[in-house]
């Protein structure tokens, strides 16, 4: 098992990072807000899980040992593979997870594309004894270092990338933007994101 990728990051899209490990560029899937933590050249350190299915193997980074460790957990649900899990630490941060499941919290699980009514009341009770308790820690990266493009961008890449149309990500940006303005600086995409999901969510 790779359990981190350590080095100069080579390269940032929407969903993915690679990072230069001894000559070789390791291909790293993460969420926005991990992403919106690194910068291009910037050394880097990403807790990561290896997923290997018969025709791919594919590398999931984190911004520490216990959103990876949320992730692999979440899997252990029925119904749970590596995209979901990801998407649902796209908007949640692994806190978030277990207050969500120690509190019944359904909208907080149906938040994230693709999990339904139905599917939320399942997890509830498959996770309940899994994540355990909060432990309110900080577990969401802080961007104090630039993003390497927009919030904009950042977050509109995202949202489709979460299965949304351009359409409704022009939208949920243009909603979440007087937030964005009032943080000034560099404004922090992962909680952006979790409030234009919110936004999506109350227009369905």
């Amino acid at each position: 098992m790779i359990a981190f990728v350590s080095g100069p990051v080579a390269a940032l899209s929407p969903d993915t990072a690679v990072v230069e490990v001894g000559g070789v560029g390791m291909s790293v899937q993460c969420t926005p807000g991990t992403l919106a933590a690194l910068r291009l050249g910037e050394p880097a350190r990403l807790a990561t899980s290896l997923v290997v299915r018969e025709d791919s193997l594919t590398l999931y980074g984190f911004a520490d040992d216990d959103e990876r460790q949320v992730f692999e957990l979440l899997q252990t649900a029925s119904g749970v593979g590596p995209r979901l899990a990801q998407a649902m630490l796209a908007v949640h941060s692994p806190d978030a997870l277990r207050l969500a499941v120690a509190t019944d919290d359904e909208k907080a699980l149906t938040a994230v594309p693709g999990i339904g009514k139905k599917g939320a009341q399942r997890l509830l009770l498959e996770l309940k004894d899994r994540l355990g308790a909060p432990v309110g820690g900080g577990t969401v990266p802080a961007p104090a270092a630039a993003a390497p493009a927009s919030w904009r961008d950042q977050l509109h890449a995202a949202l489709v990338g979460l299965g949304y149309q351009p359409r409704q990500a022009d939208e949920a940006v243009a909603a979440v933007a007087p937030e964005a303005e009032a943080e000034g600086g560099t404004p922090n995409v992962s909680a952006l994101l979790r409030s234009a999901l919110k936004t999506l969510n109350r227009a369905r």
